[in-house]
């Protein structure tokens, strides 16, 4: 079993940068990938980046592509997104998680999620 807990979210002014960490507990090692997503109130939940477990390979959702980076560190059993150039477009509720199959980009094949942390972003 995996449990994730986020933290980093806050408020921050246009161009500015954040870095939201997720905490993975129980069988880390199950899993072949973590992510992130976000939803902003009215839309739907997107995938904004993944790594996957066994390596350092990263994805990333068109959105965030040169802006944010997904990183791991094995030791804490932590992943990282660091945000950077941050726009109003980005404020939401940012969520970590866990997944067992290779469809890293689709929310439905995450097993495990986090509560989510708040990102707002002002203009």
């Amino acid at each position: 079993q995996v449990q994730l807990l986020e933290s980093g979210g806050g408020l921050v002014q246009t161009g500015g940068s954040l870095r939201l960490s997720c905490v993975a507990s129980g069988r880390t090692f199950s899993s072949y990938a973590m992510a992130w997503f976000r939803q902003a109130p009215g839309k739907e939940r997107e995938w904004v980046a993944a790594i996957l477990w066994s390596s350092d390979t990263t994805y990333y959702g068109n959105s965030v592509k040169g802006r944010f980076t997904i990183s791991r560190d094995n030791a804490k059993n932590t992943v990282y997104l660091q945000m950077n150039s941050l726009e109003p477009e980005d404020t939401a509720i940012y969520y970590c998680a866990a997944t067992q199959t290779t469809l890293v980009s689709a929310s439905s094949f995450y097993a495990y999620w986090g509560q989510g942390t708040q990102v707002t972003v002002s203009s």
